[in-house]
């Protein structure tokens, strides 16, 4: 038997997600893999529109992880090393982007997006 929740609660878990992948720029990324288990847990469940948010959320991390592997190994010669305030930015404008249509009740604006 499935549990209903109103649609305040069922938006609590992508904003909490979205809030653990910002707060994954001060813990040394340990938030964002919490938040993308999270993502992976909740998704089946959620309505279409949530759906396409934890979609946005994984393809955020997975994302994510390539630009930092890319970032870390051009910064081994140090060509790279301008790019960290770049990803930096880069996962913040995501997740704002996302908070704020979760706060509206929309999906993610170009969820299929690598950039924004």
């Amino acid at each position: 038997m499935s549990q209903r929740y109103s649609p305040k609660e069922e938006t609590r878990p992508p904003q909490i997600i979205y809030a653990l992948y910002l707060a994954g720029l001060v813990t040394a990324n340990i938030t964002l893999l919490i938040g993308v288990i999270v993502a992976y847990v909740y998704r089946k469940e959620a309505a279409p529109w949530l759906q396409a948010h934890y979609r946005y959320l994984i393809r955020t991390f997975w994302i994510g992880c390539l630009y930092f592997i890319v970032t870390f190994t051009l910064s081994l010669m140090l060509v790279g090393t301008l790019l960290w305030p770049l990803l930096v930015v880069w996962l913040g404008v995501r997740c704002i982007i996302g908070w704020v249509a979760v706060r509206k009740g929309e999906p993610p604006a170009r969820s299929g997006s690598w950039l924004w």
